[in-house]
């Protein structure tokens, strides 16, 4: 703890995950505690990472270099596209399930939020530390490109995963409640949150070209969204409510033991055939 007070100290990089709390329990306050409800919890996702990368960059304008534009820009266009996919689907089905259990009681349903603060400022770490420091001895290299080509291939591969799941297998009438097994499916439990590592895996490996010391903690936000992804509430909550659903169901028993759970891996292919 000592360590990372001493990198907020250095770049007073502590301010931004007050802005973190302040967006997430201000929305917690005025409508997710009033109403009981969780329907903007990720869209007040979304706007806490814009809070926290427009703050960085006017913060630090006069320190502004290609690298940390670039990664501001990457960082935009991903919580755009995911908060957007994630509101119009909140809307469409009125809640959460997973989160029935945290609204139970208040101050676990404000712990929520609070985590949710806390995996923002974390997973933003490497760009609010990327604004606050001098670029301009360091040009764009090839951690940079290579950074930028994880960043670009994850972001496809998380928005086609999501695509193909809403758009194209639930949104017909017959699949509303099946489990899908294709496409991008097929060869990934979760290509979606593959998609989601790489991108930010990228993100750290172009700051990587510029970090020193103690900044190489900013890759702590990868640990950290590993935690929330598999402990608490990406995969445990969704195996939870597919195996209460269709936990007994011969195909997707064989969809299971047969599919990597997160890399790209052999297809099981088709429940019966051999």
């Amino acid at each position: 703890m000592s360590i990372l007070y001493s990198l907020g100290n250095a770049l007073d990089i502590l301010k931004f995950a007050k802005i973190a709390l302040g967006v997430q329990w201000f929305v917690w306050l005025i409508h997710g505690l009033p109403y009981n409800s969780d329907k903007f919890y990720d869209i007040s996702g979304s706007m806490t990472h814009f809070a926290l990368v427009m703050s960085s960059l006017v913060l630090n304008v006069d320190k502004l270099h290609p690298r940390g534009l670039i990664l501001s820009v990457c960082c935009v266009m991903w919580f755009t596209r995911l908060g957007g996919f994630l509101f119009a689907r909140i809307l469409r089905d009125g809640k959460d399930n997973r989160m029935d259990l945290y609204k139970q009681n208040p101050v676990r349903f404000l712990g929520v939020w609070t985590i949710q603060a806390v995996w923002v400022f974390l997973l933003n770490l490497p760009i609010l530390v990327l604004n606050s420091v001098n670029q301009d001895a360091i040009s764009l290299g090839v951690l940079d490109y290579v950074g930028f080509g994880f960043w670009v291939v994850g972001f496809i591969i998380e928005g086609l995963a999501d695509a193909q799941k809403v758009n194209a297998f639930r949104s017909k009438d017959a699949n509303r409640d099946k489990f899908i097994t294709t496409r991008l499916w097929a060869y990934s439990q979760h290509p979606n949150y593959l998609g989601e590592h790489m991108l930010w895996f990228g993100v750290c490996l172009s700051g990587s070209s510029v970090f020193v010391g103690n900044q190489f903690l900013c890759w702590l936000s990868l640990g950290f969204t590993a935690l929330l992804l598999w402990k608490v509430s990406g995969i445990p909550l969704l195996e939870k409510h597919a195996e209460k659903k269709w936990g007994k169901d011969p195909a997707y028993q064989h969809y299971t033991k047969n599919t990597n759970k997160f890399f790209f891996g052999a297809v099981a292919g088709p429940y019966g055939k051999k």
